[in-house]
């Protein structure tokens, strides 16, 4: 049997319009290929997109080829629309013999029937379905089933539809597309996952405020989703609508009671909306749910800085150091005890610091401060020298001339009499 796939059959696969030329194919072609690649096919539908960018491929260089045998480089509609007119002669050639071959299997199914009436029989059932959706963008919504093509020769024969929805009329592996009986309800684990999958789609493309929308749908069927209200907020905050985060994470902790990450999420949702007591208070109860996690605690001593708690600071900025001690969380600690007054410790906790980074200029610059309250001034003159050696600063060059003007001097031996 020849191939079925002909020049108009090609420009509908590659969604374009004659006249057309080369550059144009190509265009078409990458354009499609981004839509179709496999690489972004959901789970169980890498076949269907690698066989329908195939097809599209393999219209693809028909019509280059065609495109480059013309004269001037360009395929007019005219010549489209005679390529169009000789393949539906040829298809309704070969249709009509297949209408005569099954007239003939008729016959002798029914002579069949009557001299065989107990025989085993298997109704021939055809349905013409007109509405459908897209398994791999569900974002396009339900479509309108405008025409069923085919490519390929009987060993490898491809179906694919040309379907309207609202964003357009899109070309569609038969594979995915999902037929939709509206005389069904439609179920809602269904319906969430068709939102979910639109909202990362509007995420991936920069446009967290539709996906947000697209959400909210989500929600509305299934509230308790941990996952639903999880991207939700996400959207939510990459959008900048912090209200809407700031309820979207208060559900979402409602639901998990017993994990930190939405906890997490409320820190720093309340942080930007410049509440910082409800920031600090769930980042305590993120640190409560995960108390060997040391990122928790330091976060939460942060906050309890900004907040003036002094105690409370130091006391989660601890809890920090003995989970996993990092050159942050100690400097944050010297702070901590410095606005506390307690030097001994401030003097320690910047020490400790650069014994974790030897490199960092700003360990070894808060260490010097911090020795300068005290009487260890040479100690202090060397860690000065050694912030300097890693980088300049003007506060650390002027701490290192008030060292070393009060620095005592050593008496010079008397000269023999």
């Amino acid at each position: 049997m020849p191939r079925i796939l002909d020049v108009e059959s090609s420009l509908l696969l590659l969604e374009l319009e004659p006249p057309f030329d080369q550059r144009a194919v190509q265009l078409a072609r990458r354009r499609m290929a981004k839509r179709w690649h496999p690489d972004i096919a959901p789970p169980g539908r890498r076949h269907e997109h690698q066989r329908h960018l195939q097809a599209i491929n393999e219209a693809a260089d028909e019509l280059e080829r065609l495109a480059e045998s013309s004269r001037g480089g360009s395929v007019s509609a005219s010549a489209v629309r005679a390529s169009a007119a000789a393949t539906r002669r040829a298809r309704e050639d070969a249709g009509r013999r297949a209408y005569e071959n099954e007239q003939r299997a008729r016959a002798a199914a029914e002579d069949r029937a009557k001299h065989d009436p107990f025989g085993a029989r298997v109704p021939d059932h055809s349905v013409v379905h007109r509405y459908a959706r897209c398994v791999s963008y569900p974002e396009w919504g339900v479509g309108t089933v405008t025409g069923i093509y085919f490519s390929g020769d009987e060993e490898d024969s491809q179906q694919w539809a040309r379907v309207r929805f609202q964003v357009g009329v899109r070309t569609i592996p038969a594979g995915s597309l999902q037929f939709v009986d509206f005389s069904q309800p439609d179920p809602a684990a269904d319906r969430v996952q068709r939102f979910m999958t639109a909202a990362q789609h509007a995420l991936a493309e920069g446009d967290a405020e539709l996906a947000a929308q697209r959400l909210v749908y989500a929600r509305d069927t299934e509230p308790d989703n941990p996952a639903v209200l999880r991207l939700l907020t996400a959207a939510f905050w990459q959008a900048g609508n912090l209200p809407a985060a700031g309820r979207s994470v208060r559900d979402w902790a409602r639901v998990e009671t017993d994990r930190p990450t939405p906890e997490r999420y409320a820190s720093r949702i309340y942080e930007d909306m410049g509440a910082i007591d409800l920031a600090a208070d769930a980042a305590q109860r993120a640190a409560d749910r995960a108390p060997a996690d040391a990122s928790a605690w330091e976060r939460l001593g942060r906050l309890r800085l900004r907040l003036m708690d002094r105690e409370g600071a130091i006391s989660a900025l601890e809890r920090a150091r003995l989970a996993g001690p990092s050159l942050d969380g100690l400097l944050d600690l010297a702070l901590a005890y410095h606005l506390a007054g307690d030097v001994g410790a401030e003097v320690s906790s910047a020490e400790a610091a650069t014994r974790i980074d030897s490199e960092s200029r700003r360990a070894w610059s808060t260490y010097a401060h911090a020795l300068a309250r005290t009487d260890r001034l040479a100690e202090c003159e060397r860690a000065c020298h050694r912030a300097l050696a890693l980088g300049g600063d003007e506060e650390v060059c002027d701490l290192l001339a008030r060292v070393a003007a009060a620095t005592p001097r050593g008496l010079a031996e008397r000269s023999a009499a």
